[in-house]
């Protein structure tokens, strides 16, 4: 009879761990498409239009993407997919040469899950309602979460699991008052080492969490978009007028930094340019509107320069723009030898820079991002000097042994390339 009441309590209790386990992963699941959405493909991705990369609601329905299988090839890596896929080599052709980041690390699950959040938001619309039309660019509404529900019915289930083990118990004693067994003395549930013991596991595993996910993000700055003190527009500068990066970040081609602008670079066109009357109306952030007339009068206080008497009337001084993009001071990284030997557009780390007004930081520069790219990214070896020296891979792509030669093969995840 004791060992048949000690086998119910069990059944019961694991009953209800399991069921409201069961609930918790549910809640999971149900936030994690979300979740690594935005952790992982926000950056590049829309549901509903064209950024970086392109819309991906209704992908389904495009190229090779209703096979599953293919699709896991392609986030996994890319750039072996792409070779012998000629949908996604037209992808890149048609998004500025960008080649998408591989994400290795993410599993056919979590994949799923991305796709299942796509599809669920791109078939409730912007809105909520219909889907968009063609061209359509209203930002999606924010998806309901069900967080808070799936909460409260795991702490009402955990309730009920509780109520039923004091059932057990006072079962139990009235039993054994009948049989007329001693009763022992009830340990209270503060007390019980069973609970002490659990409560520290949950307490350990929930802290080494948060304490590993804050030590990974210590540093980190993606979407970091600070007010600069003049509000200065790429969409309107690189986008609209088309002036090239590399006018105002020379040093992107010749050295190690990209160098930001002098005052006296901006002048070289503003001299002429006194008023801001042809292009599309500017926005900050927070919605209020910006006057371009009164931002390049701001450039002629810190220029000295007086615009009705076409010269220098004043003492100029530097214009203290806000760095956005920083790297530790135990990494090496040289832009000319990326931008000028690897060939790599300015978008493949700072995003889509022609429609941006005031920029922020697109990536979140970590290792793991920066490793990926070098797994992912082919070297340009054709007609490229820098490459002469590899004769071994020149001679294995003449006789079709291999196709291609990416960053890693060439070293480029060995730990002295970035750190020495």
């Amino acid at each position: 009879m004791s060992y048949q009441r000690s086998t119910v309590k069990k059944l019961i209790f694991g009953s209800a761990f399991v069921f409201s386990l069961s609930f918790l992963v549910t809640t999971a699941n149900a936030q994690d498409g979300k979740a690594i959405f935005n952790s992982k493909c926000a950056a590049c991705h829309n549901v509903f239009k064209n950024s970086t990369g392109p819309a991906l609601g209704g992908m389904e329905d495009r190229g090779p993407w209703g096979d599953r299988k293919k699709l896991y090839a392609w986030i996994h890596n890319p750039a072996a997919f792409m070779a012998n896929d000629p949908y996604t080599q037209g992808l890149k052709d048609s998004h500025n040469g960008i080649l998408m980041t591989g994400f290795p690390d993410l599993t056919e699950g979590e994949i799923d899950a991305i796709v299942d959040y796509v599809n669920t938001t791109f078939a409730a619309g912007p809105g909520g309602g219909a889907k968009p039309a063609t061209g359509e660019t209203a930002a999606p509404e924010p998806k309901s979460d069900d967080t808070l529900l799936f909460g409260v019915l795991t702490l009402i289930l955990a309730v009920i699991a509780l109520t039923l083990l004091q059932v057990n118990s006072n079962l139990k004693k009235m039993t054994d008052d009948k049989e007329g067994i001693p009763a022992s003395e009830p340990v209270p549930f503060y007390r019980n080492k069973m609970y002490i013991a659990l409560g520290i596991i949950v307490l350990f595993l929930v802290g080494g969490y948060y304490t590993i996910q804050g030590a990974i993000g210590l540093g980190r700055h993606q979407n970091y978009e600070p007010e600069q003190p003049i509000f200065y527009s790429h969409k309107v500068h690189a986008g609209i007028n088309q002036i090239s990066c590399l006018y105002c970040h020379g040093g992107a081609q010749e050295g190690k930094s990209a160098n930001i602008p002098a005052v006296n670079v901006c002048m070289n066109c503003h001299m002429a340019i006194n008023e801001y009357t042809k292009g599309p109306q500017l926005f900050r952030p927070d919605g209020s509107e910006v006057n371009g007339t009164a931002e390049i009068q701001k450039l002629y206080s810190y220029a000295g320069w007086d615009p009705d008497k076409k010269q220098y009337t004043g003492e100029g001084k530097p214009i203290e723009w806000e760095r956005i993009h920083n790297l530790p001071d135990h990494v090496y990284f040289n832009h000319s030898q990326h931008v000028v030997v690897g060939q790599q557009q300015c978008q493949t780390c700072h995003g889509n820079i022609t429609e941006m007004d005031e920029v922020h930081q697109f990536a979140d520069l970590s290792m793991g991002w920066c490793v990926n790219c070098h797994r992912d990214t082919k070297v340009q070896f054709t007609d490229n000097k820098f490459y002469s020296i590899y004769e071994k891979f020149h001679e294995d792509i003449r006789n079709k042994k291999i196709d291609s030669v990416t960053v890693e093969m060439i070293g480029g995840i060995e730990c002295q390339k970035c750190h020495y």
